[in-house]
């Protein structure tokens, strides 16, 4: 099992960037590592994957080039690097663990942070 803790989000301006963590407790490095956003309204989508050492990771067309995942084993967090953003990009933030790489469903992963709330204005 793993336990995760998000922290990081807030209200910012277009164009400006935060940087996401999620703190685990537990068997970290068994686990892949994926945020998730959802806004008001909307399903939960897939935003970004990293695998079980970091040396790949995925991401939703969405975020590709402005978004970056990334992990440390060592202190057992995984971080989500969010740069030019925009007010699309406002939601709710969840972190979430899976033992399986190649699926970027929320239905696929087992553990799910209480999410951190992310509000980007024009």
């Amino acid at each position: 099992q793993v336990q995760l803790v998000e922290s990081g989000g807030g209200s910012v301006q277009a164009g400006d960037s935060l940087r996401l963590t999620c703190a685990a407790g537990g068997a970290f490095s068994s686990y892949v590592m994926a945020w998730f956003r959802q806004a008001p309204g909307k399903e939960r989508e897939f935003a970004a994957a990293i695998n079980w050492r970091g040396g790949s990771s995925y991401y939703a067309d969405s975020v590709k080039g402005r978004f970056t995942i990334s992990r440390d084993n060592i202190k057992n967090t995984a971080y989500l690097q969010m740069n030019s953003l925009k007010p699309e990009d406002t939601a709710v933030y969840y972190c979430a663990a899976t033992t399986s790489w190649g699926s970027w469903q929320p239905k696929r992963y087992d553990y799910w942070g209480q999410g951190t709330q992310v509000t980007v204005s024009s």
